[in-house]
C-alpha cells in the first residue's frame, strides 16, 4: 500500500543510504517534502535528487550527527527549506560496535545524542505540527551482546528514551514511536561487506533467520511510514520488531 503524507514536511536523519534512504524515498512517494542529512556529500545528492523525482520538495545539507552545531544548523535549514516539521526520523548510526572507548564515544555520539539533539531542535516544529518523531534502533538492543556490547547497549537506551520521550510530549500531542531492524542486507552495507569478509559470521546469522533471508531497507521503512501514519494515531511508546522472526531464535 501507498501511504498519503501529502502536505507533509519529513525531516530523516542519515537520510542517504541503506534504511535511511528507504524511508525518506517511502515519504517522498506519498506525497511528503523530504530533507535528509549525511556526512558524505555524494551520496547525499544522489538520494536527494532520488526523492525529487518522485514530484515533492527535496532538500538536503551535509551534516556530522556527532556535531550539535551541525544537527542544530540542518534542522532550522530544512524546517526553513520545507515550511515546517511534521515528522522527525531519527536513522543514524556510529555502528560503534567494539567494546572500546572509541566504540562507545562513536555510539554515544551518534545513535544516542544526535537523537536527543535532533529531536530538541525539532520540538518546536512538531509542537506547531502535533508530529511525530520515529527512531530507529535494533533487535540488538533488546538483549546482551558479546559481539556488540556498545552497539547493544545504546540502542538499548534509544528503546528507553524513545518510551520517556512518548510520556513527557503526549501533552503536546506528538506520537514517539522506534523501529528495531533485525539484520538488513543492501548494496554497500554491512552485511553485504561481511558475505566477503566475514561468511562464517554472515551464514551463522543468516541461519539465525527463520525466513531465511536477510531484511532489505524498504521492509524496514515500511514499518517507520506506518508508526508516522494517521493509521498509528493511537500508538505511542513502542518500538515496532523487524526482523523475519530473528529474535524468535
Amino acid at each position: 500500500m501507498t501511504f498519503d503524507f501529502t502536505g507533509k514536511k519529513v525531516l530523516v536523519a542519515g537520510g542517504s543510504r541503506g534504511i535511511g534512504r528507504s524511508i525518506a524515498l517511502g515519504f517522498a512517494a506519498g506525497g511528503a517534502a523530504v530533507s535528509i542529512c549525511a556526512r558524505g556529500a555524494a551520496g547525499l545528492e544522489a538520494t536527494r535528487a532520488e526523492i525529487a523525482a518522485h514530484g515533492v520538495q527535496a532538500h538536503a545539507m551535509p551534516a556530522d550527527l556527532a556535531n550539535q552545531a551541525e544537527i542544530e544548523a540542518w534542522v532550522a535549514a530544512a524546517a526553513a527549506a520545507l515550511g515546517g516539521v511534521d515528522v522527525l526520523v531519527n536513522n543514524a548510526s556510529g555502528f560503534g560496535m567494539a567494546d572500546t572507548e572509541d566504540g562507545w564515544q562513536k555510539s554515544l555520539d551518534v545513535d544516542v545524542m544526535a537523537t536527543v539533539r535532533a529531536s530538541r531542535a525539532a520540538l518546536p516544529f512538531l509542537k506547531a505540527a502535533k508530529g511525530c518523531i520515529v527512531n530507529t534502533t535494533s533487535i540488538s538492543g533488546l538483549g546482551p551482546s558479546v559481539r556488540t556490547p556498545a552497539y547493544a547497549a545504546v540502542k538499548a537506551l534509544v528503546i528507553n528514551y524513545t518510551a520517556s520521550q512518548a510520556a513527557s510530549l503526549a501533552k503536546d500531542e506528538i506520537r514517539v514511536n522506534a523501529i528495531a531492524p533485525g539484520s538488513i542486507e543492501f548494496p554497500g552495507g554491512m552485511w553485504e561487506e561481511r558475505k566477503t569478509t566475514d561468511p562464517t559470521l554472515y551464514g551463522r546469522i543468516l541461519a539465525s533467520i527463520p525466513f531465511g533471508r536477510y531484511g532489505t531497507p524498504e521492509e524496514v521503512a515500511n514499518a517507520a511510514l506506518f508508526l508516522a501514519s494517521p493509521l498509528a494515531g493511537w500508538i505511542t511508546g513502542q518500538t515496532l520488531v523487524v526482523d523475519g522472526g530473528q529474535t524468535l531464535s
